[in-house]
């Protein structure tokens, strides 16, 4: 396939989304040159969900993609057994190789949402490290220092803190970069947090006589509560398999100062289009809640379909603006004739327990056919078709 080296295409690589490339002039001159780079990007599977914040890389990865390059996804299989501690507070909870392989099923289902995976490299790191892995590590412990790694940040908040670093830990960013040296890496993606890993990456490439590969950061996507990044471990994302539904009601849900980041990071909006509408906001032209609208429909219907979208928009305006109840409510079904609220909150898994049951009926959470519930002691009857509500977002209709 011919590479594309159209000039605008190659500006919107270089700078749309990105925080920083090394080297940027290198990058920018191979792209030029009409060169098939290998391109890397890497994702350990240590949960079943690619979110948002993943897709950030991801769609760098398809624009190399778009313009001939060819992409290459790293399953680290092998990697995830250690745990990258990129901004990690404490060490990661070793995962079993059964609950990484559960992991994975789903992944690269996902990942066709966003690249084109026929034309995809697919490797998992686990086909060079699970053979003659003592052998690699050997030879690559040779590739970096204790001082260099240690002097990671990340690593100094640990120490100062006197929290543990495991060995297993320090070699991390070194198999990370044995990965580079193995798909022949020209250039390797990744958010800020990575930067480390991605320069011990050149590094190593260094050790073992290779030419060093560029590197280019995306931005970090902050997550629903609009502080910490997008993380499966922090509980703030937005899966790229969610529902229709659910995805539009997370995105509504945002800060509004996050929506042009979103717009930027994650739709195909100009930076032109985005300024226009951070400045129609700022000057009050524009309501934040009908600009996130529009996000929530733009990133849907990149999953969905615009189909899809115009229904999730259509469901949440049921629910939120004109205070109906959902089209499709779960059906729940109940034996018994009396049930205490606390044990219909959890039956029903509009609780996670009865003390966040308790929780939700002292907060006036909630709802049993539309009255709100008081009395976290009360029996309830229960009836054919009674509709339970938890909260603004959850439903229940039970069947006997």
């Amino acid at each position: 396939m011919k590479i594309n080296t159209d000039s605008q295409k190659i500006e919107k690589i270089l700078t749309h989304g990105v925080k920083e490339i090394i080297v940027k002039n290198h990058l920018e001159k191979q792209l030029k040159s009409g060169r098939n780079l290998r391109v890397k990007f890497g994702i350990d599977p240590t949960a079943p969900d690619i979110h948002l914040g993943h897709s950030v890389p991801l769609r760098k990865l398809k624009q190399f993609q778009e313009l001939g390059h060819q992409i290459i996804l790293i399953i680290g299989d092998f990697t995830a057994q250690i745990g990258d501690p990129s901004e990690r507070k404490e060490t990661r909870k070793p995962l079993t190789a059964e609950e990484i392989k559960k992991n994975m099923k789903g992944y690269l289902k996902q990942a066709d949402k966003i690249i084109n995976l026929d034309k995809t490299e697919v490797i998992y790191n686990s086909e060079w490290f699970a053979k003659d892995n003592a052998k690699i590590i050997f030879k690559l412990a040779r590739a970096g220092s204790i001082q260099q790694i240690l002097h990671r940040t990340d690593f100094q908040k640990r120490l100062q803190k006197n929290q543990d670093i495991t060995l297993l830990e320090t070699l991390y960013p070194l198999l990370q970069g044995y990965d580079s040296v193995m798909v022949k890496a020209d250039v390797e993606i990744g958010g800020t947090d990575q930067l480390f890993n991605l320069l011990m990456g050149r590094k190593v490439q260094r050790f073992y006589e290779m030419p060093e590969q560029d590197i280019l950061t995306t931005s970090l996507l902050e997550g629903l509560d609009g502080i910490k990044k997008m993380s499966k471990s922090a509980g703030n994302y937005i899966a790229v398999n969610e529902t229709p539904n659910k995805m539009f009601e997370k995105i509504m849900r945002l800060p509004d100062n996050l929506i042009a980041k979103y717009f930027l990071l994650c739709t195909d909006k100009s930076k032109k289009e985005i300024q226009k509408i951070k400045t129609d906001m700022e000057r009050s032209k524009l309501n934040p809640r009908d600009v996130k609208a529009r996000l929530a429909h733009e990133i849907v219907a990149l999953y969905h379909g615009k189909i899809a979208a115009q229904k999730a928009e259509k469901e949440f305006n049921q629910i939120f603006k004109e205070k109906k109840l959902p089209s499709e409510i779960p059906l729940i079904k109940i034996a018994a004739k009396n049930i205490n609220i606390l044990d219909l909150l959890t039956k029903t898994k509009l609780a996670s327990s009865k003390a966040e049951a308790k929780r939700l009926i002292e907060q006036k959470g909630v709802k049993i056919n539309n009255e709100i519930q008081e009395d976290w002691r009360k029996n309830i009857p229960i009836k054919n078709g009674m509709i339970i509500q938890s909260g603004k977002r959850r439903f229940a209709k039970i069947i006997q």
